[in-house]
This record gives C-alpha cells, structure tokens and sequence, in this order.
C-alpha cells in the first residue's frame, strides 16, 4: 500500500500523541458476590499488575477503584501499575493515601523514582521510611548506580547494616559502567559469595573498556572456579573473545556452550555468530549461521546485516529472498541494507510492501534517506508517521544536524521542547553538537539548563556533548568545570576533555590529562595522537602509537588515518607502507577513510603507488578523486589530473570546489595554461560555482608561473573579490622567477603597505633588486625587514635514514657526522667544476666569486642529498624533504647527482615533488 507523499515540512503540526496500548482482552475477575472473596481479591490484584504491564493504565485504576475490599498488595500493585508507566504523580498520591504503607509500599516508590531519574525524592523516600530491609537498601543502591553517582552508592554502601549478594553486586555494577574497573576488582575480590551476575557484571565491565584480555581472564576465572556459566554469561564471555580477534577462542567458548547443553539456545549461537563477524571471518558465520539447529529473526538480520556493512550486497539479498516469512524486522534490516548502499528505490520498494509498519521501520527510513543526504524524503516521512516516538524526533534532528543543517536541527529540537516530550539523550547529544558545529554557545547553554531541568545532564553521553560544545566554542573554563563536577566520568568523558584541550591548542594540558586517566582505551589513544599530529609533533605521535599497541590496544580505522597524516607531514615512506599493512591486518582495508588518507600518504611522500591504492579501490567517493587529483598536483603531473578530472566526469561524481582547486594547482605545476582557463571557466558555466579567492590566486600562480604576469595582473585588478596578500604574493613570486623588476617592486611595495608580514615578500623584493645587480636597493630591502619584527624562517631538509629522521640547516655543523659529510661535498663539487657547475648568478649578494660559491655549497638540500649517498645502498633511490622552495642552483646539483650517482633522487620542496632521474626532473624546470 503506497502512502501519498508529502511535498512540504511544516514544523508547527499538530503532533500524534503515542499511545501503547494493547487491545488483548484481559479475563474478568469472578462476580463480587462470590462465596470466595480472597479469590476475587486476588484476582483483581493480578488484574492490576496485568493491565499495568499492557500499559492500560486507567483501566487498572477502575478495576482498584471497583474493589470493595483492598488489601496491601492491591495498594502495592497500583502504586507499581503507575510506576511502571512513568507515572510518578499518581503513584506520590496514591502512595500518600495509602494509610497503611508497608516497607515494600515504601520501596516501590522509592524505586520508581530512581528509575525516573528523581533521585533526590528517591533519596527523601528512603530517609523518610519508618523502617528498613536489606531489599530498601539495595533498592536506593541501585538508584544511586542507575544515575551515575557512584560516590554515593559507595558510601551508601559502606553503611549498609546488612548486605546480601545483590548488594555486592550492585556496587561493582556502578564502578563497571562508570569505566573504574580497579575499584569494582577491588571490590569483587572481597565477596564471601559470587553468583554468575558477579561474574558477569566484571566481565563486561573489563570489555566495556576495552580490556578484552582481562575480561577473558575473568571469564576463566569463573571456568576454574567450578561455577559454570549461563545464558548471559556466555553471552559476554564471546563479547571479550570479539576484542581479542581470536577465532581459536570462539571455537572453545563454542565447545563449552555445547557441553552445557547450549547448542540449540538461539540467544548463544546468535552471540557466537556475532563473534565471527566481529573478528572478520564473515565466511565462518556463515557456515556456522546454516548449521544453526535453532534460528530466530534476530539470527537472521545479524547476517544479513553482516553481509551488507561487508559490501556483500548481494549475499544479504540472496538470504533475504530465502526467508519465506519477512517479518517486520527482517524487512526493515534489508531495507537499511539498501539505504547504506544509496539503492533508494528498493528500500522504499519493501517499505511500501509492509502493511503495518513499526515505529522502527520509520524511524529506519528517515534514518536512510538522512543517511545519504535526502532530506526532504525524511521530512515526509516524519509527517506521515501515524506515531512517534523519541527515536524519530532523534533520528530527524540527527539527519538535519549530519547533513550541515544545524540550525534545522535546532529548530526542531525546540518544536520537540514544545510538545512536552522530554528530548532522548541522544537528541540532545545531537543538539549541542549542532551548536558546536555553529558555534553558538549560548543556544548551547540554554539546551544545558534544560538537561539539567530534565535530570539528563548527569547522562554520561549528554554530557560529554556537553563538554565537547564547550570546547568547540573555546570556552575552555566551562568545559573544564563541567569535568569537575561530573558524578560519571566514562572514558568518553575524558576522551572529549581531551579532545576538548587538544582543539584549543593546550597540547601540554591534554598530555597531563591523558597521564590521569583512570583508563585508557582505543579513542583517549587517538584522541592524545590526533592532538600531537595536529600540533606538528609527528615523532611524538608515531611513538605513542607504538606505545599503544604494547599496551594491547587495538587501533580503529581513524587511528590509521590519523597517523597516515602524521607520515604524509614527515614524509617517511617506510612507516606508512608499514601502516599500509596494518590496514589489511586490522580488517580495514575496505574502510573508505583509512584508504583516502593511504592514498593522500603515498603522494605526499612523492610515491605514485597512491595511483595503485586508487585502482585497487571498490567504492569511491568525492574524497577519494579530490585526493588523487592533489596528489597530481603535488607531483606536477598535470596531464594526469586532467586524465583523472574527466574519468571524475565520466563516473557521474559532481566536483566541488576542492575538486577545482586541486585539478588547476596541478595544471599551474605542469604550464598547461589553456587547460586551467577552460577548467576555471568550466567552474561558473557548467557547475554553476562561483571562483574563490583560492581558485583566483591558482590562476594567478599558473599565468605567473607561463610568464604571462600582465595577465596575471590583469585577473587580480578585474575579480569581483577584494584581493588579499597571498594572492599578491603569488604574483611577487612569478615576478621573480622571470625577474620583472618593475612589476615585482610594485607588488612588493603593495604587499608591505597591506601590512605583509612576510620575510619571503622581503626576500624576494631583495631578490630582484641583486637579480639586477643593483645592490644598494637589495642592502636596503635586507636591513628594512631586520629592523622589523619579520625573521626569515631558516632553509631545513630532512632524510630518514634507517628508520631515523636527521635534519640539517644551511650551513649546518651539529650533526655528528658533519665532517665527512662536508668532505664528500667538496669531492662531489670538485667532479661537477667541470661541467660548469655551479652557476652562481643565483647567489643574490655583493661578495666575491669564490665566497659566493661558499654559499651554494652547504645549503640544507646538499648536505641531505650528500648524507643520503653515504648511508644508503648503492643505487637505492634517495627522498629528502625541504621546508622552503629549491633554489635553481640546488636543484641543478639535485641532477647531477642523480645522473652521476645512478640513482632517483626524490624532492619535496615548499611547493612540489620533484622526482629526478638521470639529469632530468618530472617538473620540467618548470616550478
């Protein structure tokens, strides 16, 4: 049955209220005029409890007030109907009429408010109750535990007069979520008596924090303690074999299962299916999925869902097809399948065959169609729903909020506020991350009084996004006062305070925080490496990762991309083709993310194996072809980008303006003006983009770079964008190159009077001044920026040599092997005397022949070059780094060496790669 679609999103609709109600009859108790009246009251009283569990409230409530005769439990069992509804006012009322409370009468409410989050009342309740039992103590311990206060609970306990085995249990249960496992170990080995929830509660606390190894340790522990395990136990027993990616472990947990008589329990073999794919052997889940005696519909969309996030798209539809029923939950799994592969219309075609659909299978359709940017499709099918419940509202704002629209989102967070629903906790996680997205602390602020009005903001997930919207709002001191007086600090706690420092540029702060952590798993080691790639220190991060792994934990798939970024700003090859088999070992090699940043790694490094990673690749995305055409840009292959750009063309992928940029840098690099001109036009009149700043000062540096500067100046004179210093700069740069004097001072003197703080604007000024031998201007250029507070930042290259980075600085004499290093200089300088090297026309000062001389020789790039030949085997192909441009001179001595030496000589320079070989360069002479 089609629904008629939905063309507008009127957010001011009136809203369906939820109602849960069953329409199964419930059986009459007997007539009150019968000879058993303990009978009838003991029916009626089961009536209560029945219809409160239906959620048919006001029914129960007439079948109480129809009682001629109540007794306690008729009170208790009413009291516990409102409750178990959520409704606190009446049962207060009812408890408050109630004449002849009992310690259990007292202990429902006081239970019921805990649930409900209210544990102040439920504090008051306790204090107020005439007496007490061990089950009223456990009952507030468990109410402190359920709320995250946990140092409460313990002092709680510490009092507690008598304690049974729930007690104990509760306890270490509240140390076990709130991640502070070495105090519910603490704990646990004190206890007279273990039950399998004991067991249980520690296991799954050591996996909760990633510490899977000790979690399977425990479990063994149980094993040799004589105690076997049940349901549940196996259950998070294969949960801490799923962390140790040990298939051999799976097949033992699966033996015993077996021997307890476990083989046809579904919920087990369910856990042991999701165990294999867990750690990747999607094949042995489904052999083990078709010799499952006992399946149920969750079995079934586990590996359907399996097959699908596996990109085995078509395994899911194939054992979709082979279940006759196609329950609602089975549908809706497949369903989601299609929606995470965009085939839109065979989601939509099975939602459309399911007659009732849940509140789930529509809250999974505005999920997808969110999912892949299909806002209005999500739109109308929020206004279709016949009910809503707090995951629709989550999952609408969700997909306002991830597809950028933040302030959508907002609004219909505060349309939510309005209707009286409490907003989940991941509604507001999804608001305040709307509000750090823009930036507007103060909506942010009022979103946190709210969670603390609704009693969510001790919420651990809540406020974590409270911390992180601080944070991204840089107001550093309410973000960290928010870590201070949080009741429930999870890992996740500390990993955005983390995280929350590192983006505020307070790397020292972070470190220290890190050091304090009570514990440490996969994201606070990401987050502490994120910062230090961030900051520039990627040695630093490259140790900390090793440092990581000694401590057994295993990386995520951004842990990778992270330290693929690190080796990319390093330059080091070896490292990330190392990393690059860390990928296959971790599973992620179908990860769209981990590969972009492998294929951003290998350009960035001056290796064309990013072209292979690119080829090999199932699924790409716009990320994927912007980091392929960078990559041609920075190693000045400029026929490939437009190869690239129009194969881009050719798979139906709409260019953005990175897109742009990246495919004219390229064609800058390379000469090919005709090229750049008809891709920039191409940008307005057939993408209907408007140039940027950026895309202007690319099409300045590539007419610069031709030699055609009137042009050039022509283009910046003529945009209808105020022109900026970079892009004068860029002009001051081709000036230089084709040694315009007249041209470069005018732009120079232009770049100064803007207040350019450049030293390279001073450099270059001089530069052209010495070009023309006219010393005095160059003199004066010199002396004006050293009388200002610009410094001229100092020439550094950088070689890894067995598995080491060595620096060197013009000139340099601190490294430790400076002096043969000086010495096969001159040997290699005294061979290339003779072809007419070098050329010291380059060297822009008044000093004499020889000492001008003197000045090219023991530039950082030679001395790089020189160390290389020296340490590496003979023929080995050399890669250096250099932080500045490469002088001409250099770069003639870059191919001498190559011819000379036979080996390639790789170049990574302030602008591009150069890759050298047998006298010639892949730029051209052309940079």
């Amino acid at each position: 049955m089609r629904r008629p679609a939905v063309s507008t999103f009127n957010i001011t609709l009136p809203l369906a209220r939820f109602r849960s109600l069953s329409t199964v009859p419930i059986p009459l108790p007997v007539s009150q005029s019968s000879p058993n009246p303990q009978k009838h009251l003991f029916q009626c009283n089961q009536r209560i409890l029945q219809l409160g569990k239906l959620g048919r409230i006001e029914e129960a409530r007439h079948v109480f007030d129809s009682m001629s005769q109540r007794d306690t439990v008729s009170w208790n069992s009413m009291i516990t109907a409102y409750i178990q509804n959520n409704n606190i006012r009446d049962a207060k009322l009812l408890l408050n009429d109630f004449e002849y409370k009992n310690v259990r009468t007292w202990t429902i409410m006081l239970s019921g408010y805990a649930k409900a989050g209210l544990i102040e009342e439920a504090k008051t309740v306790f204090q107020s109750m005439p007496e007490r039992n061990v089950v009223t103590w456990n009952a507030m311990l468990a109410g402190y535990v359920q709320n995250g206060d946990i140092k409460s609970a313990r002092n709680l306990f510490d009092e507690m007069p008598e304690k049974n085995i729930s007690s104990w249990n509760s306890i270490i249960t509240g140390y076990s979520r709130s991640g502070l496992m070495r105090e519910a170990r603490e704990l646990f080995d004190r206890m007279g008596e273990r039950n399998c929830v004991s067991w249980m509660v520690m296991v799954s606390g050591y996996v909760e924090i990633s510490q899977y190894r000790e979690g399977w340790h425990i479990f063994l522990m149980m094993m040799n303690s004589g105690l076997m395990p049940d349901q549940a136990t196996l259950v998070v027993g294969l949960s801490a074999i799923m962390g140790l990616n040990n298939l051999d472990l799976i097949g033992i947990l699966r033996n015993i299962s077996m021997k307890l008589g476990y083989e046809g329990d579904v919920v087990v073999g369910t856990a042991i299916l999701n165990a294999y794919m867990r750690s990747g052997s999607l094949d042995n889940a489904a052999k083990f999925f078709e010799a499952m005696p006992v399946r149920n519909e969750y079995s079934l969309t586990s590996m359907i869902a399996a097959f699908s996030q596996c990109g085995r798209l078509d395994d899911a539809i194939a054992l979709y097809e082979r279940d006759r029923e196609k329950g609602v939950a089975t549908r809706t799994t497949m369903m989601a399948a299609y929606m995470q592969k965009g085939r839109i219309d065979d989601a939509r075609h099975i939602f459309d065959e399911i007659e009732n659909p849940n509140v789930v299978t529509w809250n999974a359709m505005i999920g997808g169609y969110a999912q892949n940017g299909m806002l209005e499709e999500a739109k109308a099918i929020f206004l279709q729903m016949p009910v809503r419940n707090a995951a629709s509202w989550a999952a609408m704002i969700a997909g306002f909020v991830q597809n950028g629209n933040c302030k959508e989102g907002l609004k219909l967070f505060s349309e939510l506020h309005r209707t009286g629903m409490v907003p989940s906790h991941s509604t507001f996680t999804s608001a305040l991350f709307a509000c750090a997205n823009i930036g507007d602390v103060e909506i942010g602020k009022q979103i946190h009084s709210l969670t603390i009005k609704t009693r969510c903001h001790s919420n651990p997930f809540v406020g974590n996004g409270l911390i992180s919207m601080y944070a991204k709002c840089n107001n550093i001191g309410d973000f960290s006062q928010l870590f201070s007086t949080m009741n429930v600090r999870d890992r996740v706690s500390w990993s955005s305070l983390l995280s929350g420092l590192s983006e505020n540029n307070m790397l020292n702060d972070a470190w220290n925080i890190f050091e304090k952590m009570p514990m440490r798993d996969v994201v606070s080691w990401t987050a502490i490496i994120s910062a230090y790639v961030q900051a520039g220190q990627a040695e630093r991060a490259l140790k900390l990762f090793l440092d990581m792994l000694s401590a057994g934990v295993r990386p995520k798939n951004i842990t990778l991309t992270s330290l693929l970024s690190a080796c990319a700003n390093l330059g080091v090859t070896k490292l990330g083709e190392q990393l690059h088999g860390l990928v296959f070992k971790y599973g992620f090699d179908s990860c769209l993310s981990v590969l972009n940043a492998l294929i951003s790694m290998y350009f960035k490094c001056g290796s064309l194996y990013g072209f292979h990673v690119f080829e090999e690749m199932l699924d790409r995305d716009l990320v994927t072809w912007n980091a392929v055409l960078a990559g041609c840009a920075h190693n000045g292959l400029g026929e490939e980008a437009t190869k690239i750009f129009k194969q881009m063309e050719e798979a139906g992928v709409l260019p953005n303006e990175i897109s742009f940029l990246n495919v004219l840098g390229a064609c800058s690099h390379a000469g090919l003006v005709n090229e750049g001109w008809d891709y920039f036009i191409s940008m307005t009149q057939d993408y209907g983009m408007l140039p940027s700043i950026y895309h202007y000062t690319c099409m300045v540096d590539l007419l610069g770079r031709a030699g055609k500067l009137s042009e050039a100046e022509a283009l910046i004179q003529n945009m209808p964008l105020k022109a900026d210093c970079v892009i004068w700069d860029a002009l001051l740069a081709a000036c230089m190159i084709h040694q315009n004097m007249e041209l470069g001072q005018r732009v120079a003197e232009k770049l100064l009077q803007m207040g350019m703080q450049r030293s390279a604007t001073y450099v270059l000024l001089s530069n052209i001044y010495a070009s023309q031998g006219m010393w005095d201007k160059a003199r004066e250029i010199r002396e004006l920026m050293k009388h200002s507070v610009v410094k001229k930042e100092p020439g550094i290259s950088w070689i890894q040599v067995k598995n080491r980075l060595h620096c060197f600085l013009v000139g340099d004499k601190k490294h430790n092997e400076i002096n043969e290093i000086h010495l096969a200089l001159k040997d290699f300088y005294g061979c290339y005397r003779a072809a007419g090297y070098p050329d010291t026309n380059v060297v822009f000062q008044d000093v004499e022949e020889e000492q001008k001389e003197n000045e090219l020789l023991y530039h950082s790039e030679k001395l790089a070059i020189v160390y290389g030949i020296l340490r590496t085997p003979t023929g080995a192909p050399i890669q250096i780094m250099k932080n500045l441009r490469i002088c001409v001179d250099c770069h003639s001595f870059m191919k001498f060496m190559s011819k000379a030496t036979k080996r390639k000589i790789i170049v990574r320079d302030g602008n591009q790669f150069h890759h050298i070989w047998d006298g010639t360069c892949s730029c051209g002479d052309y940079w």
